[in-house]
């Protein structure tokens, strides 16, 4: 655990906390896409398998389940609850997040670190997060007038991965034989992704003005 770790991981909750924060309270998840959270859900799932057969600490189980618990409830909430699940916006968010899925577990087979069950799920995961923000922020195109939650929401996850490319580095130049690519690579592709929009959220900041993204 370093500095540059916790602060990731505090903000990939903070994300989470934000977006539960509008659903619940504002009882809307507009704006927000259902193919992402699935995408998530599906992450978590095969990323935590080992959580009740490899104890590592108390601080990583709770963690484990906090994100588990939160992505499946966000997906229940915007599908049935029966306030919430009104303001999706099906029409808008048609991204075919499944074709994501398919390759990545191909790529998993194939790319790994141990050609185990639980390995392969584990580098699957990492494919899958890499790209799981894309029916996001092809969403947030197509709706283009973006609420502060959402765009909240948007960046500081994509703040918590570069928090985690930080915590690498630092990991690479203090730890001895750390070297994991798979992890690095797909962590850098996810960050690539966001940088548009971080350069339309500082924008929109710098501006004191409404976030909006380019069609």
């Amino acid at each position: 655990m370093n500095i540059f770790r916790l602060a990731g991981d505090m903000t990939h909750l903070a994300s989470v906390l934000v977006l539960l924060l509008k659903i619940h309270t504002i009882k809307s998840c507009a704006g927000v896409s259902l193919k992402t959270q699935e995408l998530y859900a599906l992450v978590f799932a095969c990323r935590y398998l080992d959580i009740f057969t490899n104890y590592v600490s108390l601080y990583n189980t709770i963690m484990k389940l906090i994100f588990l618990g939160s992505s499946f409830s966000i997906v229940w909430y915007m599908r049935y609850h029966k306030v919430v699940r009104r303001s999706y916006d099906k029409d808008q968010d048609t991204f075919r997040h499944y074709f994501l899925v398919l390759p990545c577990l191909v790529l998993a087979l194939l790319i790994n670190e141990k050609f185990t069950f639980k390995e392969v799920m584990w580098t699957f995961s990492l494919y899958l997060e890499a790209v799981a923000i894309l029916p996001q922020l092809v969403l947030l195109q197509r709706t283009r007038n973006i609420d502060n939650l959402t765009g909240q929401y948007v960046f500081l996850l994509g703040a918590y991965r570069g928090l985690y490319i930080l915590n690498w580095i630092y990991r690479y130049f203090t730890e001895p034989h750390f070297v994991h690519w798979i992890t690095w690579i797909s962590g850098l592709v996810q960050t690539l992704l966001y940088a548009d929009f971080f350069y339309y959220y500082f924008q929109s900041w710098k501006n004191n003005q409404k976030l909006h993204l380019p069609a």
